[in-house]
Order: C-alpha cells, then sequence, then structure tokens
C-alpha cells in the first residue's frame, strides 16, 4: 500500500494529523483524542500505519502486564511530494477531496463536541473567498503562503500552543474567460 492509499482513510489521515508536531503518543491517548472512534478501529488504523512505516515506534514500557507502545510520526513517509500527486489520476481526485472533507468534517465535529468549545474565542474560521487570479498571480499567493505555514509547521507542542488544523484548498471555480468573451 502506497502512502496515497494509507492516507485515503479518515481514521488514518486523522491519525497522522493528531500525531503531527514531533508528537509520541500511545494508541491509549489517540483514542483520547478521537472520542468519535472506536477504540478498535483507532487500534486497527495505529497498527496499519505502524506496518507500513509511516508511524514508528518510539518506545515501550509494561503497564497492567501489556507493552503500552508510544508512537512517532514518520514525516517523509507521510508526506505526498508533487509528482505523486500529480501522477493522481482527475477521476480519482474525486475520492481523495471527499476523504479529505470526510476527515475535515470529522474534526471540526470532534472540536464541537467538546465541553467549552468557544469557536468565536478560538478563532475558528471558514471563509471562502473568490478570487481573479492569473496563474502566476496564484503561484506568487502559494508561494507565500507555504513560507507561512512552513515557518511554524514544526512548531512542537507546548503549554501555550493549542493545535489548529489548517486546510486551504484551492481550485478554479470558473473557466477563464476567452479572448472573445471580453468586451
Amino acid at each position: 500500500m502506497d502512502t496515497v492509499d494509507l492516507l485515503l482513510h479518515p481514521v488514518r489521515l486523522r491519525v497522522v494529523h493528531a500525531m503531527s508536531g514531533g508528537r509520541t503518543l500511545t494508541t491509549s491517548q489517540l483514542c483520547a483524542l478521537l472520542p468519535d472512534v472506536s477504540k478498535a478501529t483507532v487500534y486497527r488504523h495505529v497498527g496499519v500505519l505502524a506496518d507500513h512505516g509511516l508511524l514508528e515506534i518510539a518506545g515501550e514500557q509494561r503497564v497492567r502486564g501489556t507493552v503500552e507502545r508510544r508512537y512517532r510520526l514518520r514525516r517523509e513517509r507521510a508526506a505526498i511530494d508533487a509528482d505523486t500527486a500529480a501522477s493522481v489520476p482527475v477521476e480519482d481526485h474525486r475520492q481523495v477531496f471527499a476523504v479529505a472533507m470526510a476527515t475535515l468534517l470529522s474534526e471540526f465535529n470532534a472540536y464541537l463536541d467538546r465541553p467549552g468549545a468557544a469557536p468565536a474565542a478560538d478563532l475558528v474560521g471558514y471563509r471562502q473567498h473568490a478570487m481573479w487570479l492569473s496563474r502566476d498571480e496564484l503561484t506568487e499567493m502559494i508561494g507565500e503562503m507555504r513560507d507561512v505555514l512552513v515557518r511554524r509547521i514544526a512548531n512542537e507542542p507546548s503549554p501555550q500552543r493549542t493545535r489548529y488544523l489548517i486546510s486551504p484548498i484551492m481550485f478554479p471555480s470558473e473557466e477563464s474567460p476567452t479572448a472573445g468573451d471580453e468586451e
């Protein structure tokens, strides 16, 4: 199973999100972070991710007669490079996008279900903006957004930080007007 196939499951994608930022977590801790997913499902998908090298064992300890493993995300294995993304057939993008949206919806619902969820106080945002951009302007904007995200994506957990899920989505919502359509 390649990385794209591994990440084309909402629970596995949520596990990857939860493990980001240099965290090491046990499966029990992951279950607490994904309370809307059954423990058996979390354990199964952690096993799949570990078997395929996206998670590695960061340590083990005996707890009440069983071995408890702490896992760490192998970021380089959980990333989909530009060439791989470009090789996804157009007809498969519906499925890829559906998994991304299902994951996003699950994450957002889990947030809203937490006691004390306060979208305004937590600066939750889900705005959409329609923009007219040339290919060069779009490329420049993507670079600027990437620069902003990359500066912070390696931040590690701390008492002063809250983990946010940021999901930029861009696609042309209309075809470009042709020269014959312009007046």
